[in-house]
């Protein structure tokens, strides 16, 4: 719990001008219009909130789901064995991500708002439920990068093992995981922008519904492949630093304490 709040702490708290970059390149708006470079740490007091309980939730869940199924998996199981506990770790950790998600993402392109009226405004029109819209979507962008990013985080930290003769320290857990995020995180670009356009979609619209496969086809009539893959530059740059600093910090936290 320790160990991945402060990862995530960490890393969203410094990455997070390059998070609103990529959000206002996605925004159905544009850039300029969503705020260009203003305002860029607009919407940081609900990602300060949500990255510790939310990371912490998804380590919890990660750590000791693998724990389980590693009692009764063979070493060449290893990588399924990552994927289900990586999965499990996202659908539960997107429930605390997913409200702060949204209050962040409407925030990052109405910089002249604060985040509390952002989150008293979504309240009063949507209810509850509205802070959950984009849940569906976020799960779905959430799975396949991490079926993606871990396996390949923890081969790469095996192979590294084997081949120096002694368990990866931590600034080499951090490379991996560089290395891992940014590949993760360029072939699932297109769910991230259908997750963004949900989440920022205005009330009784046909993406407000939350259905992914509309909002794909939307922005590919409008848009084409440029806008599936808008925001593929700062978000691979945020997810590759995001990955050194967010599986770094755990692993050195991890070994600090235990």
């Amino acid at each position: 719990l320790k160990a991945g709040g402060v990862a995530g702490v960490c890393v969203d708290l410094i990455l997070f001008p390059l998070d609103t970059v990529k959000t206002r390149l996605q925004s159905p708006q544009g850039f300029r219009k969503a705020g260009g470079f203003r305002g860029i740490y607009a919407g940081v007091p609900s990602t300060a909130i949500g990255s510790f309980p939310n990371a912490a939730a998804f380590f919890i869940t990660y750590e000791n789901v693998k724990s389980v199924l590693h009692h009764d998996s063979s070493s060449y199981l290893s990588p399924a064995t990552h994927m289900v506990a990586a999965s499990l770790g996202e659908v539960v950790a997107c429930l605390i991500r997913v409200p702060s998600e949204v209050v962040k993402q409407r925030a990052q392109v109405s910089p002249s708002s604060s985040t509390l009226q952002i989150l008293s405004h979504t309240l009063y029109h949507e209810g509850v439920q509205g802070l959950y819209r984009g849940y569906k979507s976020t799960v779905l962008r959430e799975i396949p990068f991490s079926l993606v990013q871990f396996p390949l985080w923890e081969s790469l930290k095996d192979l590294w093992s084997w081949k120096q003769g002694h368990v990866v320290d931590s600034w080499q857990s951090a490379v991996c995981g560089a290395f891992a995020g940014g590949f993760a995180a360029a072939v699932t670009t297109p769910l991230d922008v259908a997750k963004t356009r949900i989440m920022l979609a205005k009330a009784g619209s046909s993406n407000a519904s939350g259905n992914v496969l509309t909002a794909l086809g939307g922005i590919w009539r409008t848009q084409g492949l440029s806008g599936l893959f808008a925001g593929v530059v700062p978000r691979m740059a945020a997810i590759s630093l995001g990955g050194f600093i967010f599986l770094g910090t755990y692993e050195k936290t991890r070994q600090l304490l235990l």
